[in-house]
């Protein structure tokens, strides 16, 4: 089986006539930590979603462990080991938070368990607190541990983050961190989106910049932290 879990090779995506991806070639490799970075509209998503079968390339391939995959649809490319949690969440909100879990709850695609309700709970003890709310009277750092939860229960082995840490309190976006770091060293890849670029780069094995579709920089986090002029032109820090 290839190393790489999932890949992307000169993929370009449109929406309408617009020309979002620019033969972009993107790769997350087995227990690998990638942040993905650049400023809003830069096409972080898109290259997400492109990937996942949610919007469909008009060019280039995408290979989930080594099998082409371009343009499958979305629970196809799931079912081979990768979690997503998009920006904005994305709980029903008219489940409570133990069938929003319960729900979820799967072997991985070589039966592993490794994350159980009890484990998620034990990693979310602020869940447990709350297993017969709805959805909807989460909080924003609440419905965000819950989407996480939800997906490390489906024992996949690339998790993806998109907007993990928008719009929440400072105290809980360093909870939200402190767990993708747990999730980091228990073997999972992950794959990060987040406008704290300090906080990717701490975490991260490496980092790919996006501008306008083309990648511009990849490479690991020390030498993407020694160019401070790239980090100012590219991500406005």
């Amino acid at each position: 089986m290839s190393e790489s879990i999932l890949e992307a090779h000169e993929l370009h995506t449109y929406y309408g006539a617009s020309h979002i991806l620019h033969g972009v070639d993107f790769r997350i490799d087995r227990g690998e930590t990638v942040g993905l970075m650049g400023r809003n509209g830069m096409g972080k998503s898109t290259l997400i979603r492109s990937m996942l079968g949610i919007v469909k390339p008009r060019g280039g391939e995408v290979l989930v462990w080594g099998t082409p995959m371009t343009g499958a649809m979305p629970h196809l490319v799931a079912r081979k080991g990768i979690a997503y949690v998009p920006e904005g969440r994305g709980i029903f909100p008219n489940l409570t938070v133990r069938e929003n879990l319960v729900m979820a709850a799967r072997a991985g695609p070589e039966g592993r368990r490794d994350w159980t309700y009890e484990r998620a709970l034990a990693t979310f003890p602020r869940l447990a607190e709350r297993l017969d709310y709805g959805g909807w009277r989460l909080s924003g750092g609440e419905q965000q541990m819950l989407t996480i939860g939800r997906a490390l229960l489906t024992n996949p082995d690339l998790l993806i983050l998109d907007e993990a840490t928008e719009g929440l309190a400072p105290l809980i976006a360093r909870e939200i961190w402190r767990i993708i770091g747990e999730i980091r060293r228990h073997g999972i890849a992950t794959l990060i989106v987040d406008k704290n670029h300090a906080a990717v780069a701490a975490i991260a094995d490496r980092n790919v910049i996006l501008v306008k579709g083309r990648v511009v920089f990849e490479g690991d986090s020390a030498t993407l932290l020694a160019q401070p002029e790239l980090l100012h032109k590219y991500l406005g820090v």
